[in-house]
């Protein structure tokens, strides 16, 4: 696999504080695109705007000055011919540069690194362009300073610091602020420029004739040609080069021409404003030139002729006699000028710091913070007299400049019409080299031997003329390299097509034009070059052989045998190496104070060796504590890269085995689904059949013909299959928990026989088991509570089975306690008790109790999860209490608010019914089960309702032109047509407010009832409650039930008292314990008084449950009410 895709595999994720960081620094308004492609959409100004704001930086003195001085110090002759042969040769080398940049849209440092520099070769010129920037930024505030001193009395200490600020709020928002600063300015500028000139040529104080015929300081006479003043009058000039960096900083604003007529503006501002700025430039220099001869005619000192300041102090005075007047407008003159130049030079400071630490550091906290260190460093300068040193300072300077420059011209006239490089500029870090040997080499080459013929080794001419053999040497050198490597270190990896115009970055989520935007495989997707550039983490992934260390090993391996190239890997070669860096850094700037020094006397050498040494001394141990850190870092970041490599390895492995793992989830959830439905289908198998045994039961139960002893028995047949019922609601329960859905309903409970008909069941399932089941309920236990009956149910059996199947001998207590609307219900066993740490786990699905020496119990684990579910959802709580060996004890608390007003059938009066009040009513019940058809029919006949029964949701249909329903009992599960469609059906056609009772043994219509709200009334589910049914047709129906004895249901309600002497044999009955003579006693009474017949079945419940000391506490409440 190669780099690119193992990069892929491990594409990063983005954190937000990178992603903020980089928006940050993207802010365009202050920013002013640097490091990066000049979007066309900030090139919104006119061509003659943006080349006004360039050529507005020409203002500066220092070329004044720079004329002044090389024409005082070589003579008028040699002066003008260095002035005018170097002003050609920048027209020459701006006009490719600034075409180039123009029409690419990059400045001077992403010109650099695609005309043959590479990404990190660019880096040096960065810092060239950086210290020319500041270099002129100290001289001409310098300049101003001096005209401030001598103006207005400015001390040179507080002019330099206000000249350093003053500039600073003018640049912070790049060009938009100093173009309309150029622009107010500019007018005000050229009057005050031509003003002293015209006043001059009016006073004729200095003529031609004079000017021309200025000797040097040397007294040599000026009317010939010195080859050797030439050439060093030329070096200084030629410190001019980088001025054109300057001008392309502005120049990446020109719009793109679009018509014949856009193009000829924009080749006029390109050629006024790139090239031509050295048209203007060499004028000023003659006009410097002058100046100074006319200032040293005028009696000034030679060494402040050269100041601008006194030049055109000189010039005003010579038509102006009032001191005062002269002073204010060269003091103006100045501040205008110096102020023009000092805003570009600080901000093209500002963007060569900014790439050039960028490329280092990978940070870049923004192009203002940058153009304040550059305005420091200009300000230490000044401190320094930078000024007085102007000429050698230049001189020094000057040769780097132009290796530089002219590195950039000759791969771009020669290298590139040759096709010995690629034609288009590439800036991007991701498609570079680090070093291209091109540009690098003929720059290096090139100063090298510059430098070399300044130091005299070629003699005095090419010492002289060492600027001149440097540029030269660069047309040689590049063309040469770029052949030799045959242009194959120009483009380190092709660009990806990108068919969108604008793409967003993927890190700082930026919106950027196609020529701004690369393609990062270590992110695996689009960013921008300015991330690109910021970014510290990939490694250069995408151009391993791109690196530097890589292009470096490279190089060694190439130039040097085996051995020696090993050696050369060593930390110690790279110590060496490093080393010497710092020693020719630290030896250039004190060789430069050297010749800058007016008096260089044995003391100040002696002092600038010590000073030597020691520094060397210490970046000697900086360097090895460096050398040694890079190799632990490198040594770290191989072990971390190869614990990157196996982590990826075992995510790619966790992968798999998520996919294995949701491959068998899918399977297990399909199987849990059939699951699932197949509960739901055997429910409804078990409902079918449930519903006609428990129906007849309860008709069987309520048949007066049948005897008290086959009641009793039909009773425990009901009982019995409503247990059944509870638990096929409980195998509902565990399909509706894995769906994430239960519901909760409200409905009125007749609280004493719910209790007594569990207590009778479980009775049973105890005595099955020889365990004693006790049943104890509060005196103040309510008739009728509103709550889920099936849920109420539910809990309760769910607690009491558990406490008989894990108990094996002894007794199961079930105590119910009623006080403020919260029952209490407690079920206490003997059994072998809970260990507290289980306690908790009992309530987790699946969750079963370990009982390492007892009897596997069976069960599903979900029991006591339903409880406490349920319980908690009704808004209440269970507690548990347990003592190992000696049993537990649950404990729930619910509210169950009482109903004062019954609004339901008691069981005892479900015989009682025989009829009703109101009109005659017809209903047409829809069931396809003929069992259920004649259940029905059996339990609503003693009503008198008028019964149809339709097969299927079509017959039904059939059946309507003849008959008008007042209520409709609709099955959900009908062949064909089903019960909800017969529904919407009826709704639409003329049945939009006829009562509709729904039907079903199929636990999903349950959920139904809200999405289907609108087409029926009610819900009735099997096995059906006769009661539950009587009632809602009585509501629905909007009748009222009479019942035997001619009564009203309401009148039928209010329970008669029995007799006093009834009541004391039947409670001498229950005090010792004679069933049999109780039910003998409740017959005779029933038979004897009808109207008893309610207080009678109560008390048989009771019976039946064998629960006798309850029965005879409920007879002492009947005796109390005698009493009172």
């Amino acid at each position: 696999m190669d780099a690119v895709d193992r990069s892929i595999d491990r594409a990063r994720p983005i954190t937000r504080q990178r992603r903020t960081y980089n928006q940050w620094v993207a802010n365009e308004t202050l920013e002013d695109f640097a490091l990066r492609f000049t979007a066309r959409r900030a090139r919104r100004w006119s061509f003659g705007r943006v080349a006004n704001t360039a050529i507005g930086s020409i203002s500066f003195l220092a070329l004044e000055a720079i004329g002044g001085a090389i024409t005082l110090s070589y003579g008028f002759d040699n002066a003008i011919v260095a002035i005018m042969l170097v002003g050609l040769v920048l027209f020459l080398t701006g006009l490719p540069i600034s075409y180039h940049a123009a029409k690419a849209g990059v400045d001077i440092d992403l010109l650099t690194r695609g005309a043959g520099f590479g990404y990190i070769g660019s880096t040096v010129t960065s810092l060239i362009y950086a210290s020319f920037t500041f270099i002129f930024f100290a001289l001409e505030a310098a300049i101003l300073s001096l005209a401030l001193e001598l103006c207005f009395g400015v001390p040179l200490g507080i002019g330099y610091l206000l000249n350093a600020l003053v500039v600073i709020p003018l640049v912070t928002h790049g060009f938009t602020k100093i173009s309309i600063f150029q622009k107010w300015t500019q007018a005000l500028w050229i009057i005050l420029h031509i003003t002293p000139f015209a006043l001059v040529a009016v006073s004729g104080h200095l003529g031609l004739a004079d000017w021309m015929s200025f000797a040097p300081r040397n007294g040599v006479s000026g009317s010939g040609l010195d080859l050797l003043m030439v050439g060093a009058a030329s070096g200084v000039v030629f410190s001019l080069i980088a001025q054109i960096g300057e001008q392309v900083d502005f120049l990446r604003f020109l719009p793109e021409p679009t018509t014949p007529a856009e193009k000829r503006k924009w080749w006029l501002a390109l050629v006024t404003a790139g090239p031509g700025w050295s048209v203007l430039g060499v004028v000023k220099m003659l006009a410097g030139s002058y100046l100074a001869v006319l200032a040293v005619h005028a009696g000034v000192a030679s060494f402040n002729a050269v100041e601008p300041t006194q030049m055109y102090l000189v010039a005003f005075q010579t038509m102006i006699p009032d001191a005062m007047i002269a002073l204010a407008l060269t003091g103006a003159f100045v501040v205008v000028s110096q102020l023009k130049i000092n805003v570009t030079n600080a901000y093209a400071g500002s963007i060569a710091w900014s790439n050039f630490f960028s490329r280092l550091t990978h940070a870049h906290p923004g192009r203002v913070v940058w153009l304040l260190f550059n305005v420091l460093i200009a300000l230490m300068l000044m401190e320094l007299g930078v000024f007085a040193a102007l000429e050698s300072t230049l001189t020094i300077y000057s040769t780097v400049a132009v290796a530089w420059i002219g590195a950039i011209v000759a791969d771009l006239v020669i290298n590139k019409p040759l096709g010995l490089s690629p034609p288009g500029i590439e800036f991007r870090r991701g498609h570079l080299y680090d070093i291209n040997p091109v540009g690098v080499g003929a720059m290096v080459g090139s100063a090298a031997l510059g430098l070399a013929a300044s130091g005299g080794l070629f003699g005095t001419t090419a010492d002289a003329f060492a600027t001149a053999i440097t540029l030269a040497a660069t047309f040689v050198l590049a063309p040469l390299i770029a052949c030799a490597t045959r242009g194959r270190y120009y483009i380190a990896r092709p660009p990806e097509p990108l068919d969108e115009s604008e793409v967003a970055c993927s890190l700082c989520g930026n919106v950027f034009e196609r020529e701004d935007s690369i393609h990062c495989p270590f992110y695996a997707n689009w960013i921008c070059s300015l991330c690109c550039s910021l970014d510290a983490r990939c490694s250069d992934i995408c151009k391993p052989h791109g690196s530097l260390p890589e292009q470096l090993k490279d190089l060694v391996d190439w130039a040097f045998p085996e051995r020696v190239g090993r050696a050369l890997k060593t930390r110690y070669a790279v110590f060496v190496v490093l080393m010497a860096g710092a020693a020719l850094a630290i030896g250039l700037p004190m060789r430069w104070i050297y010749l800058v020094s007016t008096d260089p006397a044995g003391s100040l050498v002696q002092a600038l060796w010590l000073s030597y040494a020691m520094l060397i001394f210490i970046a000697g141990i900086a360097i090895w504590l460096f050398v040694l850190a890079q190799e632990s870092q490198r040594t770290a970041m191989a072990e971390s890269e190869q614990q990157a490599q196996l982590l990826m390895r075992e995510i790619r492995a966790h992968k798999h085995t998520d996919a294995e793992l949701q491959r068998a989830r899918e399977a297990a959830d399909a199987a849990n689904v059939a699951k699932s439905r197949y509960v739901v289908g055997i429910s409804h198998e078990l409902r079918t059949p449930l519903n006609a045994i428990l129906g007849y039961a309860q008709l069987l139960e309520n048949d007066p013909d049948l005897p008290p002893r086959r009641q009793e028995a039909v009773s425990v047949i009901r009982r019995s299959g409503e247990h059944l019922s509870g638990l096929i609601e409980g195998l509902l329960d565990i399909s509706k928990i894995e769906a994430g859905r239960l519901e909760i309903d409200s409905d009125i409970i007749y609280l004493p026989e719910f209790l007594n008909q569990l207590a009778a069941v479980f009775r049973m399932q105890a005595a099955e088991k020889g365990l004693v089941f006790t049943y104890e309920a509060t005196d103040r236990l309510p008739g009728w509570v509103r709550s889920d009956e099936r849920r109420l149910r539910q809990i309760l059996m769910n607690l009491l089975t558990n406490a008989i199947r894990y108990t094996e001998t002894g007794e199961v207590r079930f105590e119910v306690q009623y006080r403020s609307e919260v029952a209490r219900f407690t079920v206490t066993d003997t059994g072998p008790g809970i260990p507290e740490d289980q306690i908790p786990r009992m309530f987790l699905p699946f969750e079963r109790l370990t009982r390492p020496h007892g009897p596997v119990v069976p069960g599903t684990g979900l029991g006591l999860t339903i409880t406490k579910l349920l319980t908690e959802i009704q808004g209440g709580e269970i507690t548990v209490d347990s003592v190992v060996g000696e049993g537990s004890r649950f404990e729930i608390r619910l509210m169950l608010p009482r109903v004062h007003r019954r609004t339901t059938l008691p069981a005892d009066h479900r015989r009682r019914v025989n009829g009703y009040r109101g009109p005659r009513r017809t209903i047409l019940a829809v069931e396809d089960e003929p069992d259920h058809r004649a259940l029905i029919q059996d339990a609503l006949r003693p009503v008198g309702l008028s019964l149809h029964f339709a097969e299927s949701a079509e017959a039904a249909i059939a059946m309507l032109p003849d008959l008008v329903p007042d209520l409709f009992l609709l099955d959900v599960a009908l062949p064909g047509m089903s019960g909800w469609e017969l529904a919407e059906h009826l709704r639409a056609h003329g049945h939009e407010t006829t009562p509709i009772l729904m039907v079903s043994a199929h636990a999903n219509d349950l959920r139904t009832r809200g999405a289907q709200g609108a087409l029926h009334d009610d819900f009735i589910s099997k096995p059906i409650n006769i009661d539950e049914l009587l009632i809602k047709l009585e509501r629905h129906l909007k009748i009222t039930y009479t019942l035997a004895g001619g009564v009203e249901r309401a009148e039928a309600l209010e329970h008669p008292r029995l007799p006093r002497d009834r009541i004391e044999e039947l409670r001498h009955f229950a005090q010792i314990g004679y069933p049999r003579g109780l039910r003998q006693t409740l017959s005779a009474i029933e038979v004897d008084d009808p109207g008893l017949s309610s207080t009678v079945a109560r008390l048989r419940g009771i019976v039946a449950t064998y629960d006798l000391p309850h029965l005879d506490k409920v007879l002492g409440d009947m005796e109390r009410d005698h009493d009172a």
